[in-house]
This record gives C-alpha cells, structure tokens and sequence, in this order.
C-alpha cells in the first residue's frame, strides 16, 4: 500500500481509505456486516498496510455500532498507527437538540464517538451535513476549539454546495479559526458534472478529496451491462438501474473494461486507481466491503499502474 499526504497536512495516510458504513446495518432484517465478519475486514485492512479508516457516528443499528466495533477491534491494535475519521450531525434522538451542527449537539457527539471507539482524539472529524440552521461560525468555533483541545486533529466536510464549502473555508480565514482540510463527496469516473464546482474548490484550496461511492454503487465494476442483464440479487437487479445510467456512463464503463483487460485487472481497480491518479487534487477513495475476496480485489488498486494515455481515455469517455 502506497501513503500519501492527506491534502495540505502532514500527516499520510494510505493511497485507499476503508468505509465502514455496512458495519451492524440491518438489511431486510438481516445485518449486512456482523462484528465478526467487521473484524475480519479491518485485519484484512490492516494486514495490507491500511491505516485510513472511515466511520460515523450514526453507523450501524443501533447508531453507534459501527464505531463500537472499531473500538473493541482498535483495542488489539497500536491505536497511533491509524487514522481515524468520524462525522457528526445525525443524532440518537428525536429532541430539538438532537441533530445539527450547534455547539450543544458537536460538544455531545464528539465525547460519545471518542468513548465508542475507545480513543483520547480523532484525527479527522466530518460534518455530515451542512446546516442551514446554525450560523457557519457558531459550528466553526466549536470544531476549532476541539482542536485547540486535542479532541480532533483535522476538520473535514461532506457533501455540500461549492459555495457553501467556500463560504466555510472563508470564514476560518476571516476569523481565525482552523478550516476543512479533508472533503468527502460523491465522486467517479461515471459521476463527475454535479460536483464538478466542488472539486474546483478542492483543487484550488489543496483539500484533500475522499470520494464515497467510487464504484457508483457498484456499476463500475463491470457486472452490469447495457441490455439489463443484472446479476441476481445484485442493486442493478433490486432497483432495475439501467435506467438509472445514460449512455456516457456506460461509455465510461466500456473505456474502464477495456483498459483492465489492457493492465490486467478488474474494472473495479481500474476505477479506483482512475481516483487514486488524479491530477488536480490528492484523492484518496474510500472502499467498503460485504467479504474479504471484495476488500481484497478493491485494494489490488493499490498494484496496478495505468499510463497517461489510459486515464485519459476514461476522461474522454465522460466527456
């Protein structure tokens, strides 16, 4: 596993960052990813050279599984070798204090996260959400004095509006108070145009950008095709998805196709180092995984290397 620096900080983190928003999700009764299985992923990551992991507050059934089992499994591990990221917005409750970016509702969260995973800090701490409701400063201030306070080391912002990102980053300088260094939006070689103005912030402010949702759900990874012959049990076969995706997209999928058969690997490592490469800003894309053999496969990415001429064709095919 190669590590990179995390946008305009110092410290580095591997190439591929591990999501672990399936831990404890309850499914059509059923749980996606038990604890068991949670462990296993995370020794997998970890035995790869990872040490980027990505939760939320609000993770798992009940909300707080997912970082509960990160700390039961942190507990075996050098806890200084990772870098942790966490979110806070979503709350446990239905009170009027209970979601949003206040003072009050931050100050709560962070002690609860911190105790979940079993650690004295955060090294990356998202908004989940932008909220409208509160004065952008009342949420900076707060966030800034967790730093100050050795609670959080970074701060970090989901998906939002460019001008909403650039209104947060300007009131940090104005004000003097620590900005978002790390991003998280929805992005892929098949879904780039809606979040083309964010990225442009990303790229001129140097934040680094981890991408959820880099397979776009999984149709990058070449099981689907354009007739709709879908995989049984599979989203395109759930939600009937080749309506979902326009004739680019697929465009997109057939230039990724070919290139792995050019590089010799799937079309899900091939998307994934497409993120892994990008020229205009650090983008470090975060994976999940229901196995082991798919944890596997998608940090192969990790192995490959794609010439010049092949990122381009994957750019090309979009455009």
């Amino acid at each position: 596993m190669e590590y990179v620096r995390l946008g305009s900080t110092g410290t580095k983190v591997s190439e591929i960052c591990f999501g672990t928003w399936r831990f404890g999700k309850e499914s059509n009764g059923t749980v996606e990813t038990d604890r068991k299985t949670a462990h296993g992923l995370l020794d997998t990551y970890a035995d790869a050279g990872g040490n980027f992991i990505d939760t939320a507050n609000v993770y798992g059934d009940p909300n707080g599984t997912a970082e509960e089992w990160i700390g039961d499994w942190l507990a075996d591990y050098d806890r200084e070798q990772f870098v942790l990221a966490s979110k806070v917005y979503f709350g446990f409750a239905d009170g009027p204090n209970d979601r949003g970016l206040s003072r009050k509702h931050i100050r709560s969260q962070i002690e609860g996260t911190l105790d979940r995973l079993g650690t004295e800090y955060l090294d990356v701490y998202y908004i989940h959400r932008w909220d409208d409701g509160v004065p952008i400063e009342e949420t900076l201030s707060t966030l800034h004095d967790l730093v100050r306070e050795g609670k959080v080391n970074y701060l970090a912002a989901s998906s939002m509006a460019a001008w909403k990102l650039t209104k947060a980053l300007w009131t940090s300088d104005v004000e003097g108070l620590e900005r978002f260094e790390v991003t998280q939006p929805r992005f892929n070689a098949a879904y780039r145009d809606p979040v083309a103005e964010y990225l442009d912030v990303c790229a001129n402010q140097d934040l680094a950008v981890c991408p959820y949702s880099p397979l776009e759900g999984g149709f990058l990874t070449g099981k689907y095709d354009r007739e709709g012959s879908n995989p049984e049990g599979s989203r395109g076969d759930l939600y009937e998805w080749e309506s979902r995706f326009d004739d680019r997209q697929w465009d997109v999928l057939d230039a990724i196709r070919a290139v792995a058969d050019e590089v010799d690997a799937t079309p899900a490592q091939v998307s994934l180092r497409w993120l892994a490469d990008q020229r205009e800003f650090q983008c470090i894309p975060i994976v999940g995984a229901r196995t082991t053999d798919q944890l596997e496969e998608n940090l192969g990415a990790s192995e490959i290397s794609m010439s010049d001429a092949q990122f381009e064709r994957i750019d090309e095919a979009y455009e």
